[in-house]
């Protein structure tokens, strides 16, 4: 069945069905989001779990992870929330995109891997609303954001 692209601003939706079942395995969300190689390649996020409406990734930090004040990068803190926000609003949903997001940076990190957790909080036929937590392996809370999806 040939899946139709529809236009959404800059962004180029495929149709006709979701980019994962309600069910997938977590090989399948893995070849999935290995596409994603900003995150994947160059940030260094994994997917840990995820299922229907919730996700959880981490990184690993090292000193790519860094800014000159020798903290990590809001940038990198963004890129794994943002990474677990992908992987949870489209599994067993039409293919869906961030239209909107918000980060709160709540401290930093004395830990060497950072954990987000993503959850919707409503999905909608249109639009989605989430929340991402982000923690250190210390189990203290580093960021929060809320987006809002289209699909």
């Amino acid at each position: 069945m040939a899946r139709a692209v529809r236009r959404h601003g800059n962004a180029r939706l495929r149709t006709g069905g979701p980019v994962l079942s309600d069910n997938p395995t977590l090989t399948e969300i893995e070849a999935v989001f290995g596409k994603d190689r900003f995150a994947t390649e160059a940030a260094g996020c994994r997917i840990v779990s995820a299922e229907r409406g919730r996700a959880v990734a981490e990184m690993e930090l090292s000193d790519i992870h860094r800014n000159a004040m020798g903290n990590v990068m809001g940038g990198a803190i963004f890129t794994l929330a943002d990474f677990a926000l992908a992987v949870c609003c489209n599994i067993g949903e039409e293919p869906t995109v961030s239209v909107d997001s918000s980060i709160s940076f709540l401290r930093s990190t004395q830990g060497s891997r950072l954990i987000a957790t993503a959850a919707c909080d409503k999905p909608g036929r249109h639009l989605g609303f989430y929340t991402v937590a982000v923690e250190d392996d210390l189990s203290k809370p580093i960021a929060r954001m809320t987006a809002t999806c289209y699909r």
